[in-house]
C-alpha cells in the first residue's frame, strides 16, 4: 500500500524541531501542502520546499484563539481547505506537585489542552462541511499511566484522550477519524532522560510514520497509537463487569468486602460511548432489585 495525502492541506503545530518538524516532513513527503506552526525559528518551510513540496510557516501561539483562527484563515486563503491537523505543540515545567506553582500547572494545560482545543475548534467546521478530516492529538505515557513530577503534563495528556473519545463520535457521520499519538522520541525534551544508545534508537521519524498512517485515508478513529523506534502498540482502556450492591451491603463495607469481585478482570470490555457504562451500572442494579429491563 502507498499512503498518499497528494491535494490534502495539513497543519501541524510545533513544528520548528523535533517531532513536530519530522511530522511536517513526512506528511510534505507523502504530498501534503503543510502548514507549519512554531513560536520559533522556522526553517522546516525551506526543507521542505528544497524537496519539492509546498508549505507555510506560521507563529500563533496555539493557546491564543485569535491568532489559531488567524492561522487556520491563512491555510484556508493559501489552499482553500484544511484536511489534516495535527496537534503536537507543547511545553514542560516539570516539579514535584509539592514544588509546582499553579501558573505552571495552568500554562502547560493551556498548552497542551486548551491549545489542541484551540486549533480542532478552528478546522471543525471546515472538515465537517467538506465531509473529510483527520485530527491526532499527542497523548504521552506519562498521562496514560502517570510519571513523577508532571502532574500537569500528565493530566494534559490524559485530557487528549477525553477530547479525543468525545470528537470521535461527534465527527463520525462526517469521515472526521480523530487519534491520539502516545510517543516516545529521542527530541529536546527528552535528551538526558534516556541513555544515550537508547536516545539513538528512538527517533523523531521513526515515530512519524505513525502520524502519517492517523492522517491517512486508511486511518482508524477513536485509537491511541504508542510509538517509538519502530514499534507500535495500541493503549485500549477497559472496564470490569462489576456488581450491583443491595440492602444493608449498599455502603463503603460492602464495597471493600466485595472489592475481589469488582476489580474482577475477567469479563472486561472497552465501552465506545460514556452512556455505556451508565446503561450497564442501571442493569446491574436493576437486575440485582429484581427488576425487569427488558422490552
Amino acid at each position: 500500500m502507498d499512503i498518499r495525502l497528494d491535494g490534502q492541506v495539513a497543519i501541524v503545530t510545533g513544528a520548528g524541531r523535533g517531532l513536530g518538524r519530522s511530522h511536517a516532513l513526512a506528511l510534505a513527503a507523502r504530498g501534503a501542502r503543510v502548514v507549519v506552526n512554531d513560536l520559533g525559528d522556522n526553517e522546516v518551510v525551506k526543507e521542505i520546499e528544497a524537496n519539492g513540496g509546498s508549505a507555510l510557516a506560521n507563529r500563533a501561539d496555539v493557546s491564543d484563539w485569535s491568532e489559531v483562527q488567524a492561522m487556520v484563515r491563512q491555510a484556508m486563503e493559501a489552499w482553500g481547505r484544511v484536511d489534516i491537523l495535527v496537534n503536537n505543540a507543547g511545553i514542560l515545567r516539570d516539579k514535584s506537585f509539592l514544588k509546582m506553582s499553579m501558573d505552571d500547572f495552568r500554562r502547560v494545560v493551556d498548552v497542551h489542552l486548551m491549545g489542541s482545543a484551540n486549533c480542532s475548534k478552528a478546522v471543525w467546521e471546515i472538515m465537517r462541511e467538506q465531509a473529510y478530516g483527520r485530527i491526532v492529538f499527542t497523548s504521552s505515557s506519562s498521562g496514560l499511566y502517570g510519571n513523577f513530577g508532571q502532574a500537569n503534563y500528565g493530566a494534559a495528556k490524559m485530557a487528549m484522550v477525553g477530547l479525543m473519545n468525545t470528537l470521535h463520535l461527534e465527527g463520525a457521520k462526517y469521515n472526521i477519524h480523530v487519534n491520539c499519538l502516545a510517543p516516545v522520541a529521542g527530541t529536546a525534551m527528552t535528551e538526558g532522560l534516556l541513555p544515550k544508545p537508547v536516545f539513538d534508537l528512538l527517533t523523531p521519524d521513526s515515530v512519524s510514520h505513525g502520524v502519517v498512517f492517523l492522517c491517512s485515508e486508511q486511518a482508524p478513529s477513536r485509537t491511541v497509537l504508542a510509538a517509538g523506534g519502530g514499534s507500535f502498540a495500541v493503549y485500549k482502556g477497559f472496564e470490569t463487569a462489576g456488581i450491583a450492591l443491595t440492602g444493608d451491603r449498599l455502603n463503603a463495607d460492602g464495597i471493600a468486602e466485595s472489592w475481589s469481585k469488582i476489580n474482577d478482570e475477567s469479563g472486561m470490555r472497552q465501552p465506545q460511548a460514556g452512556f455505556e457504562q451508565s446503561a450497564k451500572l442501571a442493569r446491574l442494579c436493576a437486575a440485582a432489585s429484581g427488576i425487569d429491563l427488558a422490552p
